[in-house]
């Protein structure tokens, strides 16, 4: 399981650390794409399986499943990690996320996620002031 909060910095060529905390549960090579609110989903090739078998399931007839398939599957690429514990994100990932810095790396259960330090704190503020909304809201949830 990944959880936590990370602040890296990604460099010229694209390359950015991968907290040591996650390093071991994506293993030495992991599945990155597009993920939603504009930053970017990181998986383990395990749980990239498991997602990829239930969007492979989804309707071809209705135009959402179609859409978001091709937004998802689009961006996926494969990430090794370096010796140094880093990944070179391609330059569309890159452009998507508007990474250009500061980044955070978060453990968000079955993932990571990498933001642009910028997007993730105007992310961050709007949601916690709604926080105690969304948590009601979740209630049929069983959470």
């Amino acid at each position: 399981m990944f959880m936590g909060e990370y602040h890296h910095t990604i460099d010229v060529k694209g390359r950015l650390i991968v907290p040591a905390k996650f390093r071991n549960d994506l293993g030495d090579l992991f599945i990155l794409t597009r993920g939603l609110d504009q930053c970017l989903f990181g998986y383990p090739l395990s749980e990239w399986e498991i997602i990829e078998e239930k969007l492979k399931n989804l309707p071809l007839t209705k135009k959402d499943a179609r859409a978001f398939t091709r937004f998802f599957f689009s961006g996926a690429t494969e990430c090794e990690l370096d010796k140094q514990g880093r990944i070179n994100i391609a330059t569309p990932l890159i452009n998507y996320a508007n990474l250009e810095k500061e980044c955070v790396v978060l453990g968000v259960s079955n993932r990571i996620e990498i933001w642009s330090k910028d997007i993730w704190d105007e992310y961050f503020s709007e949601s916690a002031d709604s926080f105690a909304d969304i948590a009601e809201n979740m209630i049929g949830f069983d959470i």
